[in-house]
């Protein structure tokens, strides 16, 4: 007999004849009956193995290659509890996740015996103490003022809020916490979009409404984008500024599809939709086709929002695309009043793998990248700047300011702090602790008031500990950090300051023809304000 048939001799009469013995010997007649029932069953398990067409290993080797199954489906939870590094990042390492954790349960974050990260291996970063340090700033005052010339009615923002997560991506539970800490801390909540849902609107938290190519909330049955609508939501005084969002970093270029049957009833009050049909968000905006119409796009939406601050949200792509944004800009007059940088390593929920893997520019480089072409066009005093992509760290919210940011999200760290344990699941409807799911019994496990509590901690002592760290540094405020703050190893002998490592424009260097970089100067070149296609494409 072949080794790999032995496993069904073995198991199933091997199982008959134990079962056989022990039942005639030493147990009463009646409890032979399941002894012989699972030595049956196992029989017909290892007959079915043998004889089905589907799964090679199962034929070769019935019954104990069904193991093979038990063991990928634990997989993930066997690598992280016990495989799994302190700085494994996948996607967040034991330590990021451990971090907010402590903070958001206000634990001490304090480490014992010195750093467990490699100070002398490439990619090390450090920001550079004072010999006078400051003493620390109330973190209550890290905030920015959102908007431009034509709005009406600025924000004063967080420079820490809650990255764009959807109702119905997130539980109703998942919302309500995440928009009772915002309220509590004064930060911001993003509503994602899919739309103001009433759990968003229970506790009375500042939103940023995200307004995407659905225009879900304020659509027409067609899809189109319905003005009077969207005029009527963004009255409400708890919606403090709007966003549009053009692309997102975990599948950036795609569009969405809500399956029929998890439009319920709830989805469709809150996004404008018929429930029990195919929900879809287009990869595209209908309400505008070129740079040009967007800047119009944006000063109708703030003059029908009454003057609130109008901004849009970006993956950068194609470089010259968002540079002919800002010659639409410069030439229409019309500036939105912020700009949120998502990076390709952002993403709270699911998306094709060459999307999460290989699509977008991760949120550094695309935060340089347009903090460099404003300053190079000589806007950059009109936009504020924030950023998102794997933030959950006083040094991360650092690092993003010294590369432009005027604030940053977060939307799994956050998530982190409703208890969110990476089960790697968001997608399956049966998140493990009731973050992620539309799931009623698993959504009951996320308890409001406590996670709430949880969301208002994570963002206070991360600030807290933003105010120690750039204190140490000789500094009042994050807009106060720069380049020349941080430091990244380059090599086992070669440590570099952020200014010497990336290249920095000077005011009007894109209008003068003079910038520092040639991959500015030609991308600048390449920009179209009347279309996003480059110049001569079809």
């Amino acid at each position: 007999m072949e080794p790999q048939f032995a496993s069904y001799p073995f198991s199933a009469l091997g199982l008959a004849i134990i079962s056989t013995l022990v039942a005639g010997y030493y147990l009463p007649g009646v409890w032979a009956i399941p002894l012989f029932v699972i030595g049956a069953v196992v029989s017909g398990a290892g007959i079915h193995d043998l004889a089905q067409p589907l799964h090679s290993v199962r034929r070769n080797y019935p019954i104990i290659g069904r193991l093979r199954w038990f063991f990928e489906d634990i997989r993930p939870e066997i690598r992280q509890y016990l495989i799994e590094g302190e700085y494994d990042e996948t996607p967040f390492s034991r330590s990021q996740r451990s971090l907010v954790y402590a903070r958001s349960k206000n634990e001490s974050s304090e480490r014992a015996f010195g750093t467990q990260l490699d100070v002398y291996e490439n990619g090390y970063e450090f920001i550079g103490h004072s010999s006078r340090p400051a003493p620390p700033a109330d973190p209550e005052s890290f905030r920015t003022l959102i908007g431009g010339k034509d709005c009406t009615q600025p924000y004063s923002a967080s420079i820490f809020n809650i990255s764009a997560m959807s109702f119905g991506s997130l539980s109703a539970n998942a919302i309500r916490a995440l928009n009772l800490g915002a309220k509590m801390g004064g930060f911001a909540h993003d509503t994602g979009e899919g739309s103001i849902s009433p759990y968003h609107r229970e506790h009375g938290g500042d939103l940023i409404w995200e307004l995407g190519s659905g225009y879900f909330g304020c659509r027409t049955a067609d899809g189109n984008f319905d003005a009077a609508a969207f005029a009527a939501k963004a009255a409400d005084p708890q919606v403090k500024m709007v966003e549009i969002k053009l692309s997102q970093g975990a599948k950036p270029g795609h569009g969405g599809i809500l399956p029929a049957s998890k439009v319920t009833e709830e989805i469709s009050l809150t996004r404008g939709v018929p429930a029990g049909e195919d929900c879809v968000s287009p990869a595209r905006h209908r309400a505008f086709s070129t740079p040009f119409e967007m800047m119009q796009f944006i000063a109708q939406l703030r003059k029908l929002s009454g003057g609130k601050p109008v901004g849009f949200k970006l993956c950068i792509g194609q470089p010259w695309e968002f540079m002919g944004m800002v010659k639409a800009m410069r030439e229409t007059g019309i500036f939105p009043d912020f700009i949120v940088i998502d990076g390709a390593e952002g993403g709270t929920g699911a998306a094709p793998l060459e999307f999460t893997d290989h699509l977008g520019m991760p949120m550094r480089e695309g935060l340089l990248f347009v903090h460099n072409t404003l300053v190079g066009a000589g806007v950059r005093d009109h936009i504020r700047l924030g950023a998102a992509g794997k933030i959950v760290s006083a040094f991360d919210i650092a690092a993003a300011h010294a590369l432009g940011a005027d604030w940053v999200n977060a939307g799994r760290g956050f998530m982190f702090a409703l208890g969110c344990i990476q089960s790697l699941t968001c997608n399956t409807n049966r998140c493990p602790v009731g973050v992620a799911t539309q799931d009623p019994l698993r959504e009951r496990a996320l308890v409001v008031p406590d996670k709430a509590e949880r969301v208002f901690n994570f963002h206070r002592n991360t600030l807290h500990a933003l105010s120690e760290m750039i204190a140490a540094a000789g500094l009042g405020h994050p807009s106060q950090i720069s380049p020349h703050h941080l430091s990244r190893r380059v090599s086992p002998t070669e440590i570099r300051l952020f200014s010497q490592l990336h290249s920095f424009l000077s005011p009007g260097d894109l209008l003068a023809g003079g910038a520092a970089d040639a991959f500015y100067s030609a991308s600048w070149r390449l920009a179209r304000m009347d279309s996003f296609e480059l110049p001569g494409a079809a």
